[in-house]
């Protein structure tokens, strides 16, 4: 028996799921950041994610 028939549509479907557009994207970069209001803990935090760039672009 065609046991095909009860299995396309569900299989067509994953091709037309909707995509996000670029512009609404975005890269996980906070834009507001004020050294002064900045505690420890914020300076810290960007210590490590200067090193984690760094370690990525000498990987690349």
């Amino acid at each position: 028996m065609g046991r095909s028939h009860g299995h396309k549509t569900r299989d067509r479907n994953k091709a037309s799921l909707p995509q996000v557009p670029k512009n609404m994207k975005s890269d996980g970069i906070d834009v507001e950041f004020n050294r002064e209001l900045a505690d420890q803990a914020d300076l810290e935090a960007l210590a490590r994610s200067r090193a984690a760039d760094g370690r990525a672009k000498n990987r690349k």
